[in-house]
């Protein structure tokens, strides 16, 4: 696999794997792009792989970063692809994306791909499959419907099990951190006795986030938005939608929210069927 970056990177940067230490640095660089990062999405994102993690560094201090983030033996996502801005052009970019790439084997690698990266890496081997739009507002608090409540401990199983299938890969051990990290917020939804979606929202640096919204139905997934929305009450939020589901973009656009940002969701190759149409929001930018 060829990389997106031109220029061979100077001797001088060294490239390792980061630890959750450095999670503020790479969280911190990811803000100042405007990407809104969860204030706290650091444990989680460990927990799944914690040897996915890479800082290049110059004479000790932090100029690159990325993630490689392995799930079982198949399937791997990228994220985190920063360069620190006043060193950028010198490519040590292309270094640790190299590094970062090797950890995936022969995974297929999928990413959530900013528009000005995207022809970069068409040429690394990714292939788009369709747009992610982040719909951004502020929406009132409503009446949560009924057969939609607050998660609770004994409900993990069932999320587990359902998130399964809606993602092209398991991962419980981001799950167990995810729902219940400080500040994230579950609501589960029931109809005779099955779980017919979930979502959670967090905390942000620049607004709340909703993520995922996965649920068998647009009522559904509406009923879980209502929920998650009464958490906001006025401030505002932002939910990653993929353009397919038309049903997510038509509730996103119901709740007044309106286009701020998008990406493309692109891999390297094939992976495991899953129910797309299921998928109201993604569950970050940063792990898919």
């Amino acid at each position: 696999m060829t990389s997106p970056a031109p220029h061979d990177a100077p001797r001088d940067l060294v490239v390792t794997r980061a630890g959750l230490a450095d999670w503020p640095v790479i969280s911190g660089w990811a803000a100042a792009e405007g990407w809104n990062p969860g204030l706290s999405d650091g444990p989680a994102f460990f927990a799944q792989d914690p040897e996915g993690f890479f800082l290049g560094r110059i004479d000790g201090e932090p100029v690159s970063a990325i993630s490689v983030v392995n799930y079982g033996a198949d399937y791997a996502f990228l994220g985190c692809y920063l360069v620190r801005p006043d060193l950028r052009g010198h490519g040590h970019g292309l270094t640790t994306w190299k590094t970062a790439l090797a950890h995936a084997g022969t995974r297929t690698v999928g990413l959530d791909g900013v528009v000005a990266q995207q022809d970069n890496y068409r040429q690394s081997g990714f292939r788009s499959a369709y747009r992610t739009i982040r719909f951004t507002g502020t929406v009132p608090a409503t009446e949560t419907p009924g057969g939609t409540r607050p998660a609770v401990p004994a409900d993990l199983a069932a999320i587990i099990a359902y998130d399964s299938a809606c993602h092209p890969a398991d991962r419980p051990r981001f799950l167990a951190e995810w729902l219940t990290a400080p500040g994230h917020h579950t609501a589960v939804r029931h109809e005779d006795g099955r779980l017919t979606g979930y979502g959670v929202i967090r905390p942000g640096r620049d607004s709340l986030r909703i993520g995922p919204l996965f649920a068998d139905t647009a009522e559904d997934a509406r009923a879980l938005f209502a929920a998650l929305a009464d958490e906001a009450a006025g401030r505002e939020l932002a939910i990653d939608v993929p353009e397919p589901n038309a049903a997510g973009t038509a509730l996103a656009e119901a709740a007044g929210l309106t286009p701020s940002f998008e990406t493309a969701r692109m891999y390297t190759g094939p992976v495991r069927a899953y129910a797309q149409d299921h998928v109201f929001g993604v569950t970050t930018l940063e792990l898919g």
